[in-house]
């Protein structure tokens, strides 16, 4: 049987306190359920979703001093297999139990190929935690993986569902597959092969578009994303109840919202295919 592969607690306090500043959190006075479910608020509401290293010429390091000096030290974000892996090592260091788990994601009614996403499991209070900042829209809360039944989050209803005999789990949004996640843990330089096919691949709907996104406190979510074929940036915004604005930017405006909407500051823009 294979061994876990938990994340061990590598950042020194220093680390961890930039990183509580970082999210606008405080430090947990115990690693318990409601500490985790704060943090991952936390996170969520502060680093954006964005995969603008790719069109910044920037590499993507999936190394756990890199992420920290990229989300931590510039005020960046990045996309799963950063911001997860960032995110488990702050929550290693604090205490918690933490694995990196693969997922699929799901295209319409099929998941799509092995490490094509990567969240984490956190073991806390006698129970296992499906814990993701680094899907977009998704819970904002953690979500218990072995319970069967309908778990509401402020995002929406989610059920976790057991694959046949697989050990797998599908994780399910308001009737709607998000991906399937398997049951056993890996390292983080497991995911590097499939971060560089996402990175580089013309196949990889990173590398055909920009996009850096967050939720608004109101409960809604701002959008930045581009394509050559779009002719600038569009700038949207998506209320509670899902209606949606768009809005053309220039690049001056672009820039500008960049550094407003996600305190993002760029010299030039991300270039989009």
């Amino acid at each position: 049987m294979d061994e876990p592969v938990t994340i061990t607690a590598g950042l020194t306090d220093a680390q961890v306190a930039a990183y509580l500043a970082r999210i606008g959190a405080e430090r947990p006075g115990r690693a318990d359920a409601a500490e985790l479910a704060r943090l991952q608020e936390a996170h969520l509401d502060a680093v954006p979703f964005e995969n603008l290293s790719i069109h910044l010429g920037e590499p993507v390091v999936l190394e756990p001093d890199a992420l920290l000096e990229k989300i931590v030290g510039r005020r960046r974000g990045g996309f799963c297999y950063e911001l997860n892996g960032a995110f488990a090592a702050l929550l290693s260091a604090l205490g918690y139990r933490v694995e990196l788990l693969a997922a699929r994601v799901f295209n319409g009614a099929e998941p799509g190929p092995p490490f094509d996403h990567l969240a984490l499991r956190v073991e806390v209070d006698g129970a296992a935690r499906l814990v993701d900042v680094g899907f977009g829209r998704f819970a904002r809360r953690p979500l218990l993986l072995d319970e069967r039944g309908p778990q509401q989050d402020p995002a929406g209803g989610f059920t976790v569902t057991p694959v046949g005999d697989t050990g797998d789990l599908d994780v399910v949004l308001d009737g709607e597959p998000q991906y399937r996640l398997e049951s056993r843990p890996h390292p983080l330089a497991d995911f590097v092969p499939t971060c560089w096919w996402q990175t580089t691949s013309p196949d990889s709907h990173f590398t055909r578009a920009t996009t850096c996104s967050r939720p608004t406190p109101e409960g809604g979510r701002t959008t930045l994303t581009s394509t050559r074929a779009a002719g600038g940036t569009r700038l949207l915004r998506t209320a509670p109840d899902g209606t949606r604005t768009e809005e053309l930017l220039d690049a001056d405006a672009a820039l500008a919202a960049y550094r407003t909407h996600f305190g993002i500051v760029l010299d030039h823009l991300p270039t989009a295919p």
